[in-house]
């Protein structure tokens, strides 16, 4: 097995900052930036609670605060619900693209847009980006497992998803989608299709980052069941105890 400090890193920390899940606390991320990060070295990693957005691996280290817990999707016990099902009905004209990360215009054209939309919505605090930071984000740190999965209405583009596919499971990385096309329910669908993707590659598993009991924002996670929960982030060279729900 690949060693965690086998491969060149630099590891630092955030200052704290308001909390975007609950808005009384504070937060602080432990990161570890790894250029050359192996499929093997990603999969411990995300197996033991860490996300990746580029080359950095990072998990949350707040101050007397524990509300982050790891959500992983059973692929092979899952069972759509009602509303699931219709989300795939009215994606049957939806056409599907899985290839590499790349960077495109309209890429960060449609980020903006989402996320001007989900703030005037949701009351989320706007994220502008650039092409430079799309790409340190969401294209740099890919490597051989990490693919985009571009959603199309006819010729139209109106979702991205960055995923990885790693050794035991896809880890949700970040969707974004075309406002217009709310009605098609398509973060829904985007987890739908991760599903069926890992069922068809054998893995077991979806990561789907954080639930934070409280928190409106990541409510839907718990409409895929069943799922397991980690609390905390134990070593690599450590088994992760994830506990079913």
């Amino acid at each position: 097995m690949q060693r965690e400090f086998d491969l060149p890193s630099l590891d630092f920390c955030s200052l704290d900052t308001k909390c975007p899940y609950l808005p009384d606390r504070q937060m602080r991320l432990y990161y570890r930036y790894i250029p050359k990060a192996t499929k093997e070295l990603a999969s411990k990693l995300i197996q033991r609670g860490w996300r990746r957005f580029g080359h950095s691996y990072f998990h949350p280290i707040c101050h007397g605060c524990n509300e982050c817990k790891s959500l992983r999707i059973d692929v092979a016990n899952f069972k759509p619900t009602r509303s699931q099902r219709r989300a795939i009905k009215k994606n049957r004209q939806t056409r599907i693209l899985i290839q590499k990360p790349s960077l495109k215009l309209k890429y960060v054209e449609l980020f903006d847009r989402f996320h001007r939309f989900k703030a005037q919505k949701s009351g989320w605090d706007y994220w502008k980006i650039d092409l430079e930071t799309y790409y340190n984000e969401f294209v740099v740190g890919a490597h051989d497992f990490g693919k985009e999965v571009l959603y199309f209405h006819e010729d139209r583009l109106i979702g991205v998803d960055l995923i990885d596919i790693l050794e035991d499971g896809i880890s949700s990385i970040y969707f974004f989608y075309d406002p217009d096309y709310q009605h098609l329910s398509l973060g829904i669908y985007s987890l739908l299709v991760q599903i069926d993707l890992a069922a068809q590659l054998g893995l077991p598993w979806i990561y789907l980052g954080y639930w934070v009991d409280g928190c409106p924002s990541f409510a839907y996670k718990l409409q895929f069941r069943p799922y397991q929960l980690l609390d905390g982030f134990p070593p690599v060279d450590e088994e992760p105890f994830w506990e079913p729900q």
